[in-house]
């Protein structure tokens, strides 16, 4: 559980940190779409893919955001892409290149598009992680509500109740590395007493799950009573009409950054729409003769 690193917010006065939370949700959206864009050439799938991913290293490298906690938390994903691999290895997929056969079991061919598919997937998330922690570490959880709730203001012609919504997700985030460092206090606090979460069978982990579960609901119940009476005595009325001692404003950065960031947008989306033009020999193909994915 200490490997989850994700709702961490990190201090630092960097050029990221300064950047307005409104501009930074909105470039997190962009390059989420930037993540999600394929090409038909692979090779042009990789270029794409290694620009984004330098790109997203870059930015991390500049506000501080540590590339120990990024493997750190892809080890706790090794589950997901291990299933994720059975998936793609076992479940038939018409898409799949039929030729290249890498190997059999049992007489059930696995083929070399089921890994590349996954590796696909697998850099995708991984980049997706990225985005996620970089605006996680440097906005402020109020911070980070103010930007939801300025993009939700339209709503509340509708009586759309946009103030209650972004609190919401904000102590919501607020709150997951606190639930993390209490169930790492739950699991030791349960060893002590006998419970081993490391061995034995089947039946003996679920009974040993439900010594760390019902602890931890009854914990994260009793730390939300705590906040809603916190929350009650200095005066908070979501539905009151509130002032802000800090205005968010834009600045010059916000502009540079959106300009960096709609830079390589665009530039990915010109390789998407002229793939074919930019790219004629595959270099997966021409590396382990395995045809270009279509």
């Amino acid at each position: 559980m200490n490997n989850l690193t994700f709702g961490r917010f990190s201090p630092y006065n960097t050029f990221i940190h300064k950047l307005d939370p409104r501009n930074k949700i909105f470039l997190m959206i962009v390059l989420f779409v930037c993540v999600f864009l394929k090409v038909t050439v692979w090779s042009s799938t990789l270029i794409m893919s290694g620009v984004l991913f330098l790109f997203l290293i870059s930015v991390m490298l500049l506000s501080k955001v540590s590339l120990l906690s990024l493997l750190k938390s892809l080890g706790a994903m090794w589950i997901l892409f291990l299933f994720l691999l059975v998936i793609y290895m076992f479940v038939p997929n018409p898409a799949y290149d039929k030729t290249h056969v890498a190997f059999t079991i049992n007489n059930y061919p696995v083929y070399y598009d089921a890994f590349i598919q996954w590796g696909y997937i697998v850099i995708r998330l991984v980049m997706m992680l990225m985005v996620t922690m970089i605006l996680t570490s440097t906005t402020k959880p109020m911070d980070l509500t103010y930007g939801l709730e300025w993009y939700l203001t339209p709503l509340k012609i509708v009586k759309f109740p946009a103030h209650i919504v972004a609190m919401t997700l904000s102590i919501a985030l607020r709150f997951i590395p606190t639930l993390i460092d209490e169930t790492n206090r739950i699991i030791k606090a349960q060893s002590s007493r006998g419970v081993d979460f490391n061995h034995g069978g089947i039946f003996k982990r679920f009974r040993a799950i439900f010594a760390l579960i019902i602890p931890l609901f009854v914990s994260a119940i009793t730390r939300s009573e705590e906040l809603s009476d916190a929350m009650e005595a200095r005066g908070y009325d979501p539905y009151a009409k509130r002032t802000r001692y800090r205005k968010l404003t834009f600045h010059l950065c916000d502009l540079f950054a959106l300009l960096t960031v709609l830079l390589v947008f665009g530039a990915i989306l010109t390789l998407v729409i002229y793939n074919n033009h930019f790219v004629t020999v595959d270099i997966i193909y021409w590396i382990s003769g395995v045809k270009p994915i279509i």
